[in-house]
């Protein structure tokens, strides 16, 4: 057996919080991969996992013991209107593990079948999604953002419908919770203070232990997710990652990444990018990603103002104080990273203008957001060929680089550790769009897992030069540009 030993907290909650069921099992499930050194740190047997009763309990088809399947109910706002029972329709948490590193995490499969939660839905999973979410979430992990992660992904021998036919598939995720916004706004939604408690409780105790002696240790979590999202917001943007469905269904109390649908990397630098294909309005915008966490975050307060305080003018008080904590700490980690991406290690006044000033530079000539940063590396030693071809009017790329170059004088370090710096900062590596296109469209069409395995490869190390690798870091050509990205469901 792959070894799980489960310890399942949430399903110790009350039952309304979730809905108690197997999985719908499959025809004819079929092993497409398994996240070995991730199974590993979770105390599992990737060989016994990649068995047939492995892929087995992976599609659902066999509970491994001490599981207790279940589906969590949750509501949410969904590009700004409230739907106020959403709640996993096409996923089962298995239970919980604790890893390695003694930190307990959720084992989901996600594509598992129907659920009450459903709204009329199959339950199900298609593979180029199922991929999808695969290859990003291991690449987030990669370049250090918080994130679920991919455990396993299986084919079911069955299809699925959307607008045609398409092979099924099983992902097992793995996640530091669950649990969102969406959840708090299900039970507030209904009157619930006592299950608003109880979550609460239950939030602090797994995430957040440190303000259980706070003084007001609701306040306190508050506070705690804020600062969560701030910091996980400015290490998307710091890497030109666009969400695409910021809802608050999928912005997590942990601080994780969840839910990687019509999600997508930039290429050209553009705060307007938007690539959602619901997305009619740009509400979740590159750049509109603060304010939009920021607004879901408000979500959460107004969840929370019953135990915030007795008085309701005091609660909203509390609130709205916890709240103003985002912008100069989404500032701060922002700034900071930039500055960094640029080499700054010291601070000074105007650092922060400088690196803006790059920015506007990029958005004015469309430069390539990864490569521009990427470039700096080779000219903090001398060799700015790389960085000027990718501007179409070099002059002004060399005008800023007298600037920064003005600047980094007054730095301690060698060009030499300048470099080595921006290299572990800047990735040459990311999901390029097209490129996760070939790959899906490779294992959907043909069945050749091939381009996907060489991506994730690719993406397990997108700091490090990777010779005989360099095309996968360049921006597509004109005829493979991905205009628009999909949701699975």
């Amino acid at each position: 057996m792959p070894g799980f030993v489960f310890d399942n907290s949430y399903a110790r909650l009350p039952e309304r919080f979730f809905a108690r069921l197997n999985p719908t099992p499959v025809r004819a499930p079929a092993l497409v991969r398994v996240n070995a050194a991730l199974a590993e740190s979770l105390g599992l047997d990737p060989a016994a996992l990649a068995s047939p009763e492995g892929v087995a309990i992976l599609a659902g088809n066999s509970i491994p013991p001490g599981a207790e399947p279940i589906a969590q109910a949750y509501a949410g706002h969904q590009f700004g209107g409230f739907s106020p029972q959403l709640g996993d329709g096409r996923a089962i948490l298995l239970g919980e593990v604790l890893g390695r590193d003694g930190q307990r995490r959720d084992i989901q499969l996600k594509g598992s079948g129907p659920t009450p939660f459903s709204r009329q839905g199959d339950g199900r999973a298609a593979l180029g999604p199922v991929l999808r979410e695969y290859i990003v979430a291991e690449a987030m992990a990669a370049l250090g953002i918080p994130t679920t992660r991919a455990l396993a992904a299986v084919t079911t021998g069955e299809t699925v419908r959307r607008e045609t036919a398409l092979p099924g598939a099983v992902l097992t995720r793995v996640a530091a919770s669950h649990i969102r916004v969406g959840t708090f706004q299900y039970f507030a939604a209904r009157g619930d203070e006592e299950a608003v408690r109880l979550l609460a409780d239950y939030c602090i105790d797994r995430h957040y232990p440190q303000v259980a002696a706070a003084p007001n240790r609701y306040l306190a979590l508050l506070e705690a997710v804020v600062a969560a999202q701030a910091d996980l917001v400015a290490r998307w943007m710091l890497i030109g990652f666009i969400h695409g469905v910021m809802n608050t269904d999928n912005t997590t109390i942990s601080g994780e990444t969840i839910d990687y649908g019509p999600c997508a990397f930039m290429d050209a630098y553009d705060p307007a990018t938007v690539f959602s294909s619901i997305d009619y309005y740009g509400r979740y915008a590159y750049g509109n990603q603060p304010p939009v966490v920021q607004w879901n975050l408000a979500r959460l307060a107004e969840c929370l103002l019953p135990l915030l305080a007795e008085d309701d003018e005091a609660a909203l008080a509390a609130a709205r104080q916890a709240l103003t904590g985002f912008a100069p700490r989404f500032e701060d980690a922002w700034n900071t990273g930039l500055c960094r991406k640029i080499g700054l290690s010291s601070a000074e006044e105007g650092d922060v203008a400088l690196a803006q000033a790059l920015l506007d530079l990029m958005a004015a000539q469309k430069a390539d957001f990864t490569l521009t940063f990427r470039a700096l590396c080779g000219a903090a030693l001398g060799d700015d060929a790389a960085a000027r071809a990718l501007f179409s009017d070099p002059a002004g790329y060399d005008d800023w680089a007298a600037r920064w170059r003005q600047r980094l004088e007054r730095e301690q370090a060698t060009p030499e550790a300048r470099a080595a710096a921006l290299r572990a900062v800047n990735p040459l590596f990311i999901p390029r769009n097209h490129r996760v296109e070939a790959a899906l469209n490779a294992a959907v069409s043909f069945g050749d897992y091939g381009p996907f395995e060489t991506l994730l490869d690719v993406l397990s190390r997108p700091f490090e030069d990777q010779p005989g690798r360099e095309s996968f870091s360049l921006p597509p050509e004109p005829a493979e540009m991905v205009q628009q990205t999909f949701c699975g469901t």
